[in-house]
């Protein structure tokens, strides 16, 4: 894992937990508005992720994901500033999943584009395979054009910040139950403020599943924000700087309801 440091004096930690089939890198803007702001930020690649793991199908246990996610977060509760959580894709779905096991000593977390229900599926005929072979490779078939309308950030040719879907089938089954499992759970999460982006031209999953997670979740403050016309990566779209800064906004009445004093 890295960390990055604060311009100026510190006002929180945040942590940011990837998106599957992608690494940190993709989150290099994000993490400089954040610098900027006035928050440290500690992120990583997921294991499995990452420049050294690109020719490799993903197979690691999600268990293996929420040991990395965990150790993220023990990292910066070390430092004497409130945390926050920002975690995106299957990352918010791995946050959901430890919100509901356990309480964390967090300020307040931040979900974007959670993997709760999927549309995107693989071509039928790989899915069919993998109930015949877990250890048979299959493509989940996700490129940028699915996931963002921001063709300036797009990759001019594969390398560690695009996306890498080959899976095996024993992963993908994983992880259709982890989603599912995470969706239709009887536990509520851990009672902690909490902020939800969307798209509304999420072509990866259905925001009305999360719309829905989110209204049976007995929380004490929450905020929902669809973002019309927006694409699955909400923080790499056009639209990213007002992404961001609803998120600021989020953070710093976090940090005033904590009493601290927030300068814009």
């Amino acid at each position: 894992m890295w960390k990055w440091e604060a311009d100026g004096q510190v006002k929180a930690v945040i942590v940011i937990v990837h998106n599957a089939y992608e690494d940190h890198h993709r989150y290099a803007w994000l993490i400089q508005q954040f610098r900027m702001s006035g928050y440290d930020v500690i992120t990583g690649d997921l294991p499995g992720h990452g420049p050294e793991q690109k020719g490799s199908p993903h197979n690691e246990p999600f268990e293996d994901y929420m040991q990395f996610a965990d150790k993220m977060i023990e990292t910066a509760l070390k430092e004497a500033v409130p945390v926050f959580i920002v975690a995106h894709g299957l990352g918010a779905t791995l946050m959901i999943r430890r919100l509901a096991a356990r309480q964390l000593e967090c300020a307040g977390v931040i979900l974007s584009s959670p993997w709760l229900a999927l549309k995107h599926q693989p071509p039928k005929f790989s899915s069919m395979l993998t109930r015949i072979a877990g250890s048979m490779k299959l493509d989940h078939g996700v490129s940028y054009e699915l996931l963002s309308r921001n063709m300036e950030e797009r990759p001019k040719k594969r390398h560690a910040a695009d996306t890498r879907s080959v899976v095996t089938g024993s992963w993908y089954k994983e992880m259709t139950a982890f989603t599912k499992n995470s969706l239709q759970s009887d536990k509520p999460i851990q009672d902690i403020p909490i902020l939800v982006h969307t798209g509304s031209s999420d072509r990866m999953t259905d925001i009305q599943e999360t719309k829905k997670w989110l209204k049976r979740q007995p929380l004490s403050e929450f905020q929902y924000k669809e973002w019309r016309g927006l694409y699955h990566d909400v923080y790499q779209e056009p639209e990213r700087e007002e992404v961001f800064l609803y998120t600021k906004s989020f953070i710093d009445n976090g940090l005033r309801s904590l009493g601290y004093v927030i300068e814009n």
